[in-house]
């Protein structure tokens, strides 16, 4: 795992110099070693965290005649088997490291080559004799990668915002359709970022640069192909089930230095655990061990069960609180996901022991996890309701005053597509314009995943559903504060869930052994049944609880986001009074406005960061 950096074309003042200034804030990626390469044309960085081929992995790294240079940041689990091909095709190999396998297939295969990778990936190979940089992400957005082209017609590009920000001539603007967005979202969601003008290379896609001109490609779709029940048995499909995750956690197990894993009370990471050879976990709790904000007392259980150990953490409140700024600083963008903060601990306490632990992230969006993808079995008997009933329907529920069951008829009256943005889903449109002072573009959440619902049209709902998560939600949120969570300490979070075997194999899983009436993530969990006590593989979906809605009631806290509500910064955004209003009815247990608050609070806070006085040791 490593950070990448670099640009093309020329410019005024000290190339090397300016490289170094990306380099080096992003350093966190990679403390181990750094590299450089500038000629002419184009300037590559590296910062490395040394976990395979430990002596001989340094980067940029080129071919024979040294006309092909790499920067990658990643790892290729299926490095060995490529490397032996390549070589029956006569090309010869300087070292043991899974990067030199991108620049002979690059030679080989050209862009063809992703389409032979098992891996997580953010690269760029600077290919000289065409003088052009081939720059491409992995299947599902595990690493990432930013990029921006300059008024001078300069490509850069980074593993990180803050690195491009080092580049002269970038300026540095909030980009406020993104915030717009955000409010409904919780994370950042549109191509171009908070900062305007810097873009992410979205997951499965490539790009090449050359004579100045930008082109930008999608290689991979994960899309969905569910079998009918009729096609596979439930019990072959959970014992195939459970073969593949013990290839894909052995798969990951590649490395030249200890691997952990990380250890919540859920079914994923618990799975994991009992597949891997390894022996230490990690997991983090707030409150006491008998709340139900805190996982560790289920941690204990399973490693004593299982033979392993565990280290743990309770997380005070004060010590949350005051992180998020650095936080904030690391993840380059707001995110109001809680639980990135609580990951921000439980990487800290691994990476005191190890460089590299695995994790569970990937399962839910597969094999059909998500509590929410019970909704449209729940909502069936709206389907044999005509349309020209069940809009009225809606309409009137939403000029009640709030009941139990209010909702429900809501969301039964819209279509899947109407209704469904992803896991998360904070203010809606009319929400968000009351309170934004900004210029808005209108543009709905519906509008934004549009083109996602027209690529999966005739899917049942639940696969729709997967398919928006893995396009939206676990790029977005769940893999970006994965990646810069743990690269913050210099750690490489592993996800073998999200391997491209794991995929090809779950896309197919009829929806019935996906969702059902009895469970999310039926076949799933009857396949960790067999390695994992029962209680631990039926418990209900968590996600990763902290208890912000407890907090916020407190003098301390409340008082500490109210003030900044009250700030100039906010007024520049918001209608101060109306969030101000938010907090107030939280506070005095109006509503659990918990969620929404710490979105906006969340955004407050990395402006200061990146626009503000807010300092970051």
């Amino acid at each position: 795992m490593c950070g990448i950096s670099g640009f093309t074309g020329n410019i005024s003042g000290n190339k090397e110099e300016i490289l170094v200034r990306m380099m080096d804030k992003i350093a966190h990626r990679g403390p181990d070693q750094a590299g450089t390469f500038v000629d002419d044309e184009a300037a590559l960085g590296f910062r490395r965290l040394s976990i395979i081929d430990l002596d001989h992995g340094l980067q940029p790294m080129f071919n024979e005649n040294k006309d092909i240079a790499i920067v990658f940041n990643g790892e290729i689990y299926n490095h060995k088997e490529l490397r032996q091909d390549l070589i029956e095709k006569g090309h010869v190999f300087a070292n043991n490291a899974d990067t030199e396998v991108l620049v002979h297939g690059y030679e080989e295969y050209g862009t063809q080559l992703l389409y032979r990778l098992r891996g997580m990936f953010a690269f760029v190979i600077y290919d000289m004799k065409k003088k052009q940089l081939f720059g491409a992400r992995d299947f599902f957005g595990i690493k990432p990668f930013y990029y921006t082209k300059t008024a001078n017609g300069n490509l850069v590009f980074c593993s990180e915002i803050k690195g491009i920000l080092e580049f002269p001539g970038v300026e540095k603007q909030v980009n406020e359709a993104a915030l717009e967005q955000y409010l409904s979202f919780q994370y950042s969601v549109l191509p171009e970022t908070f900062f305007k003008g810097i873009y992410k290379l979205p997951a499965g896609h490539f790009m090449i640069y050359k004579d100045g001109k930008l082109d930008v490609q999608r290689y991979f779709d994960p899309a969905m192909e569910p079998m009918k029940e009729s096609e596979v048995s439930a019990e072959d499909t959970i014992s195939d089930i459970e073969g593949i995750v013990h290839e894909t956690v052995d798969a990951h197990m590649i490395a030249d230095v200890e691997v952990g894993s990380l250890l919540s009370s859920g079914v994923d990471s618990s799975y994991v655990v009992s597949e891997f050879p390894g022996s230490k976990t990690f997991t983090v709790g707030f409150l006491d061990k008998n709340s139900k904000y805190n996982e560790i007392r289920y941690a204990e259980g399973l490693v004593k069960e299982l033979g392993k150990k565990n280290y743990s953490k309770n997380i005070g409140s004060d010590e949350y609180f005051d992180s998020i700024p650095k936080v904030m600083y690391y993840m380059d963008e707001p995110l109001a996901d809680p639980s990135c903060i609580a990951l921000y601990f439980v990487d800290k306490l691994a990476a005191e022991q190890l460089k590299v632990v695995l994790s569970g992230e990937g399962a839910d969006e597969f094999f059909g996890g998500y509590n929410i993808y019970h909704e449209p079995i729940s909502l069936r008997m709206f389907n044999y309701i005509p349309k020209f009933i069940k809009k009225p329907i809606g309409a009137l529920m939403k000029k009640l005053p709030d009941f139990k069951g209010r909702d429900f008829f809501i969301r039964g009256s819209k279509t899947v597509e109407e209704r469904f943005i992803g896991n998360a889903n904070m203010f809606s449109v009319e929400e968000r314009e009351k309170l934004l002072k900004t210029k808005l573009t209108h543009k709905t959440p519906q509008e934004i995943v549009e083109s996602c619902y027209a690529h999966c049209k005739g899917l049942n709902d639940i696969a729709k559903m997967q398919y928006i998560d893995i396009n939206f939600w676990l790029q977005g949120d769940i893999l970006l504060k994965a990646d810069k969570m743990s690269m913050a300490h210099s750690l490489e979070s592993r996800v073998p869930f999200l391997d491209i075997k794991v995929f090809d194999y779950a896309k197919r899983i009829p929806i019935d052994y996906r969702c059902n009436k009895k469970a999310t993530k039926y076949a799933f969990r009857h396949a960790a049944k067999r390695h994992i006590p029962e209680a631990t593989a039926n418990k209900k979906k968590l996600g990763f609880p902290v208890p912000i809605r407890v907090w916020l009631k407190e003098d301390k806290y409340f008082n500490k986001v109210k003030e900044a509500f009250e700030s100039q910064d906010a007024a520049r955004f918001f209608d101060t009074e109306r969030i101000v209003t938010l907090l107030m009815d939280h506070r005095d247990g109006k509503v659990d406005n918990s969620r929404k608050i710490w979105t906006i609070y969340v955004f407050l806070v990395w402006y200061k960061v990146y626009f503000g006085q807010e300092k970051i040791a």
